[in-house]
């Protein structure tokens, strides 16, 4: 058995062992001094360890690049909420919020650990254009990441959750990530409706959207057991809309048996109906039911995938580097 991290009182940090993603990202911007021990550049290797910490990355600190030592083994964690403090709101429950554009990460974990009744508990909040987190991380419940704005990409990444849990009006790709619903904090008894993705673009001009590109979507292994054992009880759906114009788009995504037939969840009555997007194409496996979707989503044209690619959508081409 694999003993878990140990908990650390400050960001443990190493020279960087890949200078591929050094360079990637050239700044003279510094880390806050409190949270490292070695800075290489504009790079910071975070020793395995699990972080209780609260980091803010200002607007002026451009093009910073964390590397940890994987997902689950560097871990920077809080437990900030809504629920049980009523001078926090959810902008500022993010255990990370970066604000400085050209964000990268890779191999770690952000996570809020709030428990019952925290309602909205953030862990990670990016308003960091041309920001790309790889293999990273992100556990909460409600409001586990919160992609507010500008352009970002998530690749190969993990995002856990239960309510809401992708949310935000920014144009962001989620490149082969797994996307997963897991049990209520109050435990896998606790039954209701669990969407994904809750975007919120409020202006038909805005070219905002969240767009899901070979993703797998399902549940945890606690969630699969309490769905099984009462289906009707836990349900999970691949978005509802926050705003007006909420657009999220599913691109040959596989889907579990927890997605339920209809695919998406009105926020409530006919609200946005009328003017959201939501769509999928090429969708697989057991959630996948075409026909069974309701009828304010969309079945995308093949001549129309395009795009949504990470070239198109989030203008890739002139800012995302090729993968190693």
């Amino acid at each position: 058995m694999v003993p878990p991290p140990s908990r650390r009182t400050g960001l443990q940090m190493l020279p960087c062992a890949r200078p591929d993603l050094a360079t990637t990202r050239a700044s003279k911007t510094r880390w806050p001094p409190r949270l490292i021990s070695h800075r290489i550049g504009s790079s910071f290797v975070i020793k395995a360890g699990v972080y209780e910490e609260t980091v803010r990355v200002p607007f002026e600190k451009t093009n910073l690049v964390l590397l940890g030592e994987g997902m689950g083994a560097t871990v920077i964690t809080g437990a900030q909420n809504v629920g049980h403090n009523q001078d926090v709101t959810t902008y500022h429950s993010a255990t990370v919020g970066v604000l400085g554009d050209g964000f990268a990460a890779r191999d770690l974990t952000f996570e809020n650990t709030a428990g019952p009744g925290a309602h909205q508990a953030v862990a990670f909040r990016s308003d960091s254009d041309q920001s790309i987190l790889e293999s990273v991380e992100f556990r909460g419940h409600q409001d586990t990441l919160y992609a507010r704005s500008l352009r970002q990409l998530y690749r190969k990444c993990r995002v856990a959750g239960t309510v809401d849990f992708i949310f935000g009006n920014s144009a962001s790709v989620f490149d082969r990530c797994v996307i997963e619903v897991v049990p209520r904090a109050e435990g896998p008894r606790k039954a209701g409706s669990n969407p994904v993705a809750a975007h919120g673009r409020t202006d038909p001009a805005q070219a905002t959207g969240f767009v899901f590109s070979g993703c797998a979507i399902n549940g945890s292994d606690d969630y699969l057991a309490a769905y099984q054992r009462k289906p009707g009880a836990h349900r999970a759906y691949l978005g509802r809309p926050w705003k007006e114009y909420s657009r999220t788009v599913y691109v040959n995504c596989s889907m579990g048996e927890v997605v339920m037939p209809e695919g998406w969840l009105p926020w409530r009555e006919d609200f946005a109906l009328s003017t959201l997007f939501y769509g999928e194409y090429g969708s697989s496996g057991p959630g996948a039911n075409a026909a069974a979707r309701v009828g304010w989503s969309s079945q995308i044209p093949s001549e129309h995938v395009g795009m949504y690619s990470v070239e198109t959508f989030i203008q890739g081409g002139e800012w995302v580097p090729s993968e190693q």
